[in-house]
């Protein structure tokens, strides 16, 4: 029985694996194995013929090194915003309890109930106004919106995995509520805080639709590629493809042991 248990785990984690990093090792050989490695028929599975080329000339074409600087910008302003109103929210929902509690848990899922294409003309009226439209701000503040119900749930369900007493201790020898939070809790709650980051960035740095719609001239690189890779050769698509994935990827890695780290905490 244990060996089917470690079979069928073990399969599961080989199919999950394949899911993910398939897509991405194809979209890669597209990217580096230029226009032959594109339309060669029968597909290579092993890399052959690669070139820089493609790649090379991509991030050669005007305003895509200015949409990824747009990109970053909206992505880390996004992540700071989520962690910065998501993380004290979660606290509030895990340590008080106050009347409308269960309302205010479904108000914030609610929130992702609108779908952008009702709010762009507002939006983009209101941020005209107020001169935030067709700057990476005025986007990072709509992925804000999109990634903050996540964060505040998340960050509830980890404070709450978090011993009370712990923080209770630290009252004991004289901590403020405060300082207990900042000394005990922050720091059992980092890896939570870590994978609320992984997710802000991510929603930003893929979300495409309101990034189109506010800004013109400043766009995200999602934005951008929407419209340059539109009649552009295979490729081409193909490494904007990569370079899209490679950013997420990078970051995930760079904050993996939080994520791993997460698990533990999650149980206890």
């Amino acid at each position: 029985m244990n060996a089917l248990r470690r079979t069928v785990y073990f399969t599961g984690i080989v199919a999950l694996c394949a899911w993910v990093l398939v897509p991405i090792y194809f979209i890669a050989l597209g990217a580096f194995g230029g226009r032959i490695g594109v339309f060669r028929w029968p597909k290579s599975i092993l890399p052959t013929d690669t070139s820089l080329a493609a790649m090379q000339l991509f991030l050669q074409v005007e305003g895509v090194g200015q949409a990824m600087v747009n990109s970053i910008i909206a992505a880390c302003i996004t992540m700071a915003l989520s962690i910065a109103l998501g993380a004290p929210a979660g606290y509030a929902l895990a340590r008080f309890t106050f009347p409308g509690q269960n309302a205010y848990r479904l108000l914030i899922l609610l929130t992702r109930a609108f779908p952008l294409a009702i709010l762009a003309l507002p939006l983009t009226v209101a941020f005209i106004r107020i001169g935030l439209y067709d700057t990476a701000f005025g986007v990072a503040l709509i992925h804000t919106a999109l990634a903050l119900p996540f964060a505040a749930l998340v960050s509830a369900s980890l404070f709450q995995a978090i011993p009370r007493e712990l923080e209770e201790a630290a009252w004991v020898f004289g901590c403020t509520r405060l300082q207990a939070f900042l000394k005990v809790v922050l720091p059992l709650a980092l890896p939570g805080i870590a994978a609320t980051a992984i997710f802000a960035f991510v929603i930003s740095w893929n979300e495409v639709f309101a990034a189109s719609v506010l800004t013109v001239r400043n766009r995200t690189l999602t934005a951008y590629l929407l419209t340059v890779l539109a009649e552009s050769p295979l490729h081409f698509r193909f490494a904007g493809g990569f370079l899209l994935i490679v950013p997420s990827i990078v970051f995930i890695f760079a904050v993996r042991k939080y994520l791993f780290a997460m698990w533990g905490i999650a149980n206890r």
